[in-house]
């Protein structure tokens, strides 16, 4: 039976040191946050041929002196392509840089004819509101699930259970964020779906070895030291754990590896945070939540079978 309890030292310092990476990533390169949350200028090109993104962007960052990112659709009905140009920053840009925009375009690729067909601004007031929402819905979301862990489990001190798997979901949600700078994708409203589906992941596994505790704890009836009793329940769930976490990986990289081949950069930047997450959320179930419950109830040279 491997020692979960023992081993919480070693969990503490490497989710501490993961999280001191993401600060020191996010003090020295900063924090990239796409148009959503930024704001700037979308601008529509359609178009026939074939386009080479990356030089698309480098081409234009220079011309206008912007960050750039361009992305490729395709309409379903007639399959007609069009070039978006996502242009981050404060205001519009002017009819001087939508011109250089479109000349530069002509530039870099002389044998294909781009026609601007849509040019939007989103203001960085809209890109606050978009945040402060998913913001207040991750934080909803999070009380809600303390509320049931707590109701739930208030056999085996519900206030405690919910609050340890508070933390170990907090852990999560940084986690998901640290990968989102880390990995130097820029924030958008990918990063909200990626935290609230790690949210509702991890937090089902800890249910389940919060069940298992809460079954043992009926078996032994105190017999049975609790941090013991802790590893022995994590154990019996280890491999519904590592199975599920599998399976979901494995469709997750099926995902990214589809998104990589045909370009779709909306999936990779959820597919990729996200699979950390999965395993942040199984990490965390089985090595943070159990041992820091275990920690709270025996504070103090407590056996932690009081309520």
């Amino acid at each position: 039976m491997i020692k979960f309890y023992r081993l919480r030292k070693w969990s503490f310092i490497f989710s501490t040191a993961f999280m001191v990476i993401g600060i020191l990533v996010s003090v020295l390169f900063g924090i990239k946050m796409d148009i959503q949350f930024k704001g700037g200028s979308i601008l529509k090109y359609a178009y026939e041929g074939s386009v080479d993104l990356n030089l698309a962007e480098s081409a234009i960052g220079a011309s206008i002196e912007h960050e750039v990112s361009c992305q490729e659709t395709v309409t379903l009905g007639d399959s007609r392509k069009f070039l978006v140009v996502n242009v981050a920053g404060s205001e519009a840009l002017t009819p001087d840089q939508q011109i250089a925009l479109k000349d530069t375009l002509a530039t870099t690729f002389p044998d294909i004819k781009f026609t601007l067909e849509e040019a939007n601004l989103v203001d960085p007031f809209i890109g606050r509101e978009l945040l402060i929402k998913g913001l207040w819905a991750i934080l909803i979301a999070s009380v809600l699930i303390v509320a049931y862990v707590w109701y739930s489990f208030r056999s085996m001190s519900g206030p405690s259970a919910g609050m340890m798997a508070l933390v170990a979901l907090f852990h999560d949600v940084f986690v998901a964020f640290f990968a989102f700078v880390i990995m130097r994708i820029p924030l958008n409203e990918s990063l909200i779906a990626v935290v609230l589906t790690i949210l509702g992941f991890s937090i089902n596994d800890t249910i389940v070895v919060y069940d298992r505790i809460r079954e043992n704890e009926r078996i032994h009836h105190g017999k049975m030291p609790l941090d013991e009793l802790v590893d022995l329940s994590i154990n019996q769930s280890l491999t519904r754990s590592i199975n599920t976490s599998l399976a979901t990986f494995g469709a997750i990289t099926v995902a990214y590896i589809f998104a990589t081949l045909y370009g779709i950069d909306s999936i990779k930047e959820f597919s990729l945070p996200m699979m950390v997450g999965l395993i942040s959320g199984s990490y965390s179930t089985i090595f943070l939540a159990g041992p820091l419950w275990v920690m709270w109830k025996t504070r103090g040279g407590r056996t932690g079978y009081e309520s």
